[in-house]
């Protein structure tokens, strides 16, 4: 046995150092956001690296030896940038490097390299000054961000909620909009002005510190870009409020939508505050869910795997399912909240559990809450194959999610989740390219930059429908940034790079 194992593991050291010696640094892939920076200022820039073999061919197996990235640049003193690096290995032959910035650079290097060979076409040298995320240094009209940030080539997927309403005329239609959700027990909102790309508030009901999600994302716009005055409202609850059933429509932005709402829908503030706090003092991010999976997909525990609270009664259900069928779930409750007085059927409650964890395993499921299950997209992100909750309820890209494609749909009820669970264990290559579309689909429409694009395509287009006059209110208060450095913004910056 022990000569056996010592064969097993010469084979796969062997099968290593023919990946390391096949690697072509001429073919490997490198792409992304990160590798215009002085286009493309976001808290932190990523670009994505794809190790590619000596036959132009995708090696999609972890490397023996990973790829050594410097990223260095001078400030005006004549001094070394602080540069963060951070280097994610998604075990696939890909990588994910981040950087962030701590002041702004010059003569900003991005230099990649395989066993000492320059990979692709570094060195990238940037020829401009690069800034900070905690620059202000807006350029001076929004076709020049989008144009920059190449957000006309993202998809986009807000104009059918927007055309609902026509044109909008504040003039008619805020005094009644406040008067029907003026409900400081049971509803909280808040009206903004941008003016002269200041921000300006005034909220509405007793619970508003979400306001300071949409205060985040307006504030880090109005640094990168001169938005356009304009009004809006926006929804600091879960639950979509401009109901089918009201006389008049309603344009709130909110974080959920649902099939009986006019709601427009904009990114979640968990998603929103993720990309923000990229490489901050949020833990979990699209990025970092993939660089911290311990496993391939084939090597996963082939469990179904799910914790969260109990603010569903679908959620009490898989609890059930899980003790019926332990060979097949790993399911339990962190919390009891909604249905306390039945703890002990469905406890004892567990500890948390880390979110890069739940990737351990082959299977994870989305269950409503008391709306959409915002861990949506980084479920997808994990690689694992993701089974979803028939739902009314929906975040700001569901309708470009293609069932049997991305995901693995169930009844509301979970009455065929054993069936379609089983169907994957028996069909694995199937249920692996789904779950690769699912993560692919993460890559391509829920990183920061579709954030960011997302957030700003919606303000233009909210722009280009309104039809009423934007002016400051009495009462409103000014949102000021907390933080920005003197970067001493040029010119050609402000105006367009």
């Amino acid at each position: 046995m022990k000569l056996l194992n010592f064969v097993a593991f010469l084979l796969c050291l062997i099968s290593k150092l023919v990946i390391s010696e096949e690697v072509s640094p001429e073919f490997t892939k490198v792409w992304g956001p990160g590798l215009l920076p002085d286009l493309i200022v976001m808290p932190a820039r990523y670009f994505f690296i794809q190790a590619v073999d000596i036959k132009n061919e995708t090696i999609e197996e972890s490397l023996p030896e990973g790829f050594n990235v410097k990223i260095e640049g001078l400030t005006e003193l004549n001094k070394p940038c602080r540069i963060w690096v951070n280097n994610l290995d998604r075990k696939d032959g890909s990588y994910i490097i981040r950087y962030k910035m701590y002041e702004p650079c010059i003569n900003m290097n991005i230099i990649i390299k395989y066993k000492d060979k320059h990979v692709s076409e570094s060195p990238y040298l940037i020829k401009n000054k690069v800034y900070s995320d905690d620059c202000n240094c807006p350029l001076k009209n929004v076709d020049n961000f989008i144009e920059n940030w190449e957000c006309e080539d993202l998809p986009y997927f807000m104009s059918n909620k927007i055309s609902n309403f026509g044109d909008i005329d504040w003039d008619t239609t805020r005094d009644k909009l406040i008067q029907k959700f003026n409900q400081p027990l049971a509803v909280s909102i808040c009206q903004y002005i941008i003016k002269n790309n200041e921000i300006y508030r005034k909220c509405y009901g007793k619970y508003v510190g979400f306001s300071m999600f949409m205060d985040s994302i307006l504030k880090s716009l109005v640094r990168k870009v001169k938005l356009p005055d304009l009004e809006f409202f926006v929804n600091l609850g879960d639950w979509p409020l401009s109901s089918f059933d009201f006389p008049e429509k309603y344009p709130i932005l909110s974080w959920c939508g649902s099939k009986s709402s006019y709601d427009i829908v904009m990114p979640t503030y968990d998603i929103t505050e993720s990309s923000l706090e990229n490489m901050g003092r949020v833990m979990l991010d699209m990025l970092s869910v993939q660089g911290n999976t311990l496993e391939k997909f084939e090597n996963r525990i082939p469990k179904l795997f799910w914790r969260g609270r109990d603010s569903n009664r679908h959620r009490l259900d898989l609890i059930l399912m899980s003790r019926e069928h332990p060979e097949l779930f790993n399911a339990s409750l962190t919390n009891f909240f909604f249905y306390r007085d039945e703890e002990h059927i469905y406890g004892p409650k567990t500890e948390h559990v880390s979110f890069f964890r739940f990737f351990d395993y082959k299977y994870q499921i989305a269950i409503d809450g008391t709306v959409a299950s915002y861990r949506l997209p980084y479920l997808l992100a994990g690689g694992s194959l993701l089974f979803k909750q028939d739902s009314m309820y929906h975040e700001h890209f569901y309708h470009q999610l293609e069932p049997n494609y991305h995901y693995v749909p169930v009844k509301k009820d979970l009455s065929n989740l054993l069936e379609k669970l089983k169907w994957a264990m028996e069909n694995e290559e199937k249920a692996l390219k789904i779950a690769k579309n699912g993560q692919k689909f993460a890559n391509e429409n829920l990183l920061p930059h579709n954030i960011f694009c997302y957030y700003i395509n919606l303000l233009k287009e909210l722009k280009e429908v309104t039809k009423s006059p934007v002016r400051i209110f009495e009462g409103m208060e000014r949102v000021n940034q907390t933080k920005t450095q003197d970067c001493k913004c040029t010119d050609n910056i402000k105006d367009e790079l």
